[in-house]
């Protein structure tokens, strides 16, 4: 795998706040292919456009994520937890149930290592008999 190339993407993507193109990034077609086959990366189908850079979405997803450096999408309310873990920088984390659709807000302290003001299994019950996936009465 090539890794520089990898952590250029990475780089052009946290200072943009979106996917390079391959000659942005001193790259070609076929090396953004190759990490895609290589498991570093999603493309788009039938296209060398970044699709998914985990924990990174290029595509608006409903999770959000801002910090004083920028703001970004996670492919899932995980992978938002990851953004500013992988950054070491403190975050805010937007997103909604998806069963009522009810606002739900997280901030992430201490660069994603530390605590957060509360957890995604506990943010509503809506849809779950009551219990989140997570939760003991749900075992």
């Amino acid at each position: 795998m090539d890794v520089d190339l990898r952590n250029r993407i990475y780089a052009w993507f946290v200072e943009h706040g979106e996917a390079p193109a391959p000659e942005e990034v001193g790259a070609d077609e076929a090396a953004f292919q190759r990490l895609h086959d290589e498991h570093a990366l999603v493309l788009e189908p039938d296209s060398t456009e970044i699709r998914m850079l985990n924990p990174f979405s290029a595509v608006a997803t409903p999770y959000r994520v801002e910090t004083d450096g920028g703001s970004w999408y996670g492919n899932c309310v995980w992978d938002a937890f990851g953004i500013p873990a992988a950054l070491g920088v403190d975050g805010h984390i937007s997103t909604n149930c998806p069963y009522c659709g009810t606002p739900l807000e997280v901030d992430v302290v201490s660069g994603g290592r530390g605590r957060t003001t509360s957890s995604p299994t506990s943010w509503c019950r809506h849809g779950t008999g009551g219990t989140t996936s997570a939760s003991p009465e749900a075992r």
